[in-house]
């Protein structure tokens, strides 16, 4: 893999050009720096191919089991591509040409935009929430699966303070949810996929090589998994997180609920979220460090989550021998290490300087994958820390009961996994296990590495990121 160069390097002086064109223009200019970026590529060869979701079994499944699946993430993640290949149909409700014009159109004939073939997806619906009880109606009245898909990048809540619309029904037994992250390294071919998470599951056997270096996942944390973004190489692949950081400073933020809000204030806390990815750090201190009020950081970061740019993951509430307080607090995220990464104003060059920072990052990075893997097999991954600062930076739970406790590290030597060695089993042996299951698997999570191994001494699994798959 190309870290820098290659032949998109050839029209990096071209691209920085144009972008300056509309470095004064924000934000009415801002889309624009995507779509001249998206047509370069495509003017130097870059072919627009669909790379498989690992969610896309999920989705075929939820169609056949349900009338509508609603499939929620960030924007640009991937979701529209995915429910395109499933839908039979489309009617659009974002930005492109078109939009405004749907918008108007279900507004004021609901019924009529429920017509075509189906499955028929619905675009950025949360644009018209109205569509929610429609479509529970119309599922109902058709009595069949996969009718419908919805797809939206935000939250669907009032605007321009109208609170005259309420959802009167909740969608059970008509609706069915996916969410959708950014690619993992699977997903977007830089992890080789040798070692699965159903494999620690089983605990199997693992052997194998990983040729992911230090610097190239430094540059994969900075790039992020925009599937776009996946496509191209060096600077101009990196480029595609800043103009995701620029429109969600610059618009998003505010147009997921119509109120204004300050790009500064915006950059200034999302900082704060950075510098505090994987901990349990207060709204209040963010807040001091943004130099803002609590109100005022807390309505912000609301709406980052509104839009999915910030997922935090909840803390883990084991059965334990002794008394420990458990903080329960949820650890801070971003959805994508990119979007800490372009906070920060960081840089892989930058990161490989800073091992502090890019510890936190990659961190970011692990946490995304394993949230994707874990999503396909049934479960979930939660955080532990207690009183004493025992920490576990990942419990990856299946559909069945069974757990994994996974530390994540930055490099493969000796001193750095038998320290995260030591912490696994220290938490492992505080488990009460007459009221639950011991852990299934403990395994180490790690960037610098050349092999997946299990250790023979105590059976820890020591997996490369760019190793592991669902």
């Amino acid at each position: 893999m190309s870290i820098c160069g290659g032949k998109f390097c050839s029209i990096r002086q071209t691209y920085y050009q144009i972008t300056a064109k509309f470095a004064n223009d924000f934000p009415p200019n801002l889309p624009t720096l995507v779509v001249i970026s998206y047509n370069l590529a495509m003017n130097n060869g870059v072919k627009n191919t669909y790379k498989p979701r690992v969610t896309d079994k999920i989705l075929g499944f939820k169609l056949r089991s349900s009338g509508a699946v609603v499939i929620e993430g960030a924007k640009w993640c991937g979701k529209t591509t995915s429910a395109k290949r499933a839908a039979k149909s489309v009617m659009n409700f974002g930005d492109d040409t078109g939009g405004t014009q749907n918008v108007r159109l279900a507004t004021t004939a609901t019924k009529m935009v429920l017509d075509g073939d189906t499955p028929r997806l619905f675009d950025e619906w949360q644009e018209v929430p109205m569509l929610w009880d429609a479509i529970r109606y119309e599922v109902d009245r058709r009595n069949s699966v996969g009718q419908f898909i919805l797809t939206g990048s935000a939250v669907p809540i009032p605007k321009n303070g109208d609170t005259s619309y309420r959802f009167r029904h909740s969608g059970v037994g008509r609706y069915s949810f996916l969410r959708m992250r950014p690619m993992s390294l699977y997903e977007s071919g830089e992890s080789n996929g040798k070692v699965s998470l159903g494999d620690l599951f089983a605990g199997k056997e693992i052997a194998a090589t990983c040729d992911l270096k230090l610097d190239q996942v430094a540059f994969l944390a900075c790039r992020g998994g925009w599937p776009f973004a996946t496509m191209l190489e060096g600077d101009l692949a990196l480029a595609q997180a800043r103009n995701y950081y620029d429109v969600l400073v610059h618009s998003d933020i505010s147009r997921v609920d119509d109120t204004v809000r300050n790009p500064q204030i915006v950059e200034r806390i999302m900082r704060s979220y950075a510098r505090n990815q994987g901990s349990q750090t207060s709204v209040e201190s963010m807040a001091r460090d943004a130099n803002v009020d609590s109100s005022t950081a807390k309505s912000y970061l609301n709406a980052l989550s509104n839009i999915f740019a910030v997922e935090s993951i909840k803390a883990w509430s084991p059965n334990l021998r002794s008394r420990t307080a458990i903080r329960s607090t949820d650890t801070h995220y971003y959805v994508d290490p990119s979007i800490a990464a372009s906070s920060l104003k960081a840089t892989p060059d930058g990161l490989i300087g800073d091992l502090n920072t890019f510890g936190f990052i990659f961190e970011t990075l692990c946490i995304r994958d394993l949230r994707v893997y874990a999503y396909v097999n049934g479960g979930e991954v939660y955080h532990y820390r207690d009183k004493n600062d025992l920490e576990c930076d990942a419990v990856v739970t299946g559909n069945d009961g069974k757990y994994g406790l996974i530390e994540i590290k930055l490099g493969q030597d000796d001193d750095t996994i038998g320290s995260a060695v030591i912490s696994l089993n220290k938490l492992a042996d505080k488990i009460d296990t007459t009221k639950m299951r011991a852990p299934t698997f403990k395994a180490v999570l790690t960037a610098n590495g050349v092999a997946a191994y299990r250790r023979p001494e105590d059976g820890v699994y020591v997996v490369p990121i760019g190793c592991l798959k669902d």
